[in-house]
């Protein structure tokens, strides 16, 4: 067995500034540390993340974050084999602020650098956390992304799908606007949906009865709209157990293209790797709780099992980074100086792209 590994990770590819140290070996390692400052209230007055504000706290924090980190896990950075960053997918200026400080880091004290794909991050947490084996399927939803992949390897995905416009993410984010909820969306929908009747109202479940892994997010938000529009003009304003009932309904409608999409999914998964036995979930919207409950109920029905890293580590941080940095270094994949920041950085090179294309390559 290879020598434990320790990895410092730097995340900043959104609006979560956060430093790790992970040590061990791959499929068994251990989090020393798991700092993170987050920056809701830097953005609460705008309705969602503002790239130039989430750039400028991200520069402000980094270094912060990777002091606090190493003190936490009582290590300096002598005690450290590689500095591990998020060179993408992201808002390219926070991902720019942590490839900026990793090259620094690595040139003043000569550690190697490894660029890691924020996507493996999330696809790799539940080998973190659960030491899970490869292959396995993985549901990748967060507030930017959703993908079903295939993973089987640190560094070899196959995309089964995903969705062809919002992600689901984006979708709580949008719907909690449209209802007057505060941001993040995601959490305010859920705790709304709790008082809330999810068949008030028939929204749709938008390319569930098509056979592809494919989702489609943007209609049910719209739908969503509508119907407040339809109950405010009915009633002069939104009533309080209205919104609720919306709130759960568009949760209910999320969660069944969810499942249904990952029983596909599953059978994809199966055709090309037969072994496949374990659905896991990551990213912001696994900490979901009713999702994740629909899920679970799938992974029984199906004998599948069930893995869902920590709610602390659904959401963006660095410890997924620097486990995904460790595996990395033991394949001897490293980077050097030029490394680059990357806003678009699919983790399947080979499937067609789901959104599109521009100057700065496929979206996803």
């Amino acid at each position: 067995m290879s020598a434990p590994l320790t990895i410092l990770g730097i995340e900043s590819s959104c609006d979560d500034t956060a430093a790790a140290v992970v040590r061990g070996v791959a499929g068994t390692a251990t989090i020393l540390s798991n700092v993170i400052f987050g920056q809701t209230e830097a953005h609460a007055d705008f309705g969602g993340v503002v790239p130039e504000i989430a750039a400028r706290a991200h520069a402000e924090k980094i270094d912060h974050a990777i002091e606090d980190a190493l003190a936490v896990a009582n290590v300096s950075l002598s005690q450290i084999d590689a500095i591990a960053v998020t060179a993408g997918p992201g808002l390219i200026g926070g991902v720019l602020s942590g490839v900026m400080c990793a090259k620094g880091l690595s040139a003043a004290t000569g550690l190697p650098l490894i660029g890691v794909n924020h996507l493996a991050g999330h696809a790799l947490t539940p080998q973190l956390t659960d030491g899970i084996a490869f292959p396995y399927l993985m549901l990748l939803v967060s507030g930017g992304h959703c993908q079903f992949l295939l993973v089987q390897d640190h560094d070899k995905y196959t995309r089964l799908g995903g969705t062809i416009d919002d992600a689901p993410g984006e979708a709580f984010d949008k719907t909690a606007r449209i209802l007057g909820l505060p941001q993040p969306g995601g959490p305010a929908v859920e705790h709304a949906a709790k008082n809330g009747e999810p068949h008030a109202f028939a929204l749709p479940r938008p390319l569930l009865g098509r056979d592809d892994c494919n989702m489609s997010f943007s209609g049910l938000k719209t739908a969503v709209l509508r119907a407040r529009d339809d109950v405010i003009t009915k009633n002069g304003g939104l009533p309080l157990a209205a919104r609720a009932d919306l709130c759960a309904s568009f949760q209910a409608a999320v969660t069944d293209v969810l499942v249904g999409k990952s029983r596909k999914a599953l059978m994809a998964a199966r055709a090309i790797s037969p072994d496949v036995n374990t659905i896991a979930v990551a990213g912001g919207v696994a900490a979901n709780g009713a999702i994740r409950h629909a899920l679970k109920e799938l992974c029984a029905e199906t004998e599948t099992v069930f893995v869902a890293p920590p709610l602390a580590l659904c959401t963006d941080n660095a410890a997924m980074i620097a486990y995904a940095g460790l595996l990395r270094l033991t394949a001897g994949m490293t980077d050097d100086l030029t490394l680059s920041a990357r806003p678009r950085w699919p983790l399947d090179q080979t499937s067609p792209t789901l959104l599109g294309s521009g100057k700065k390559g496929p979206k996803a």
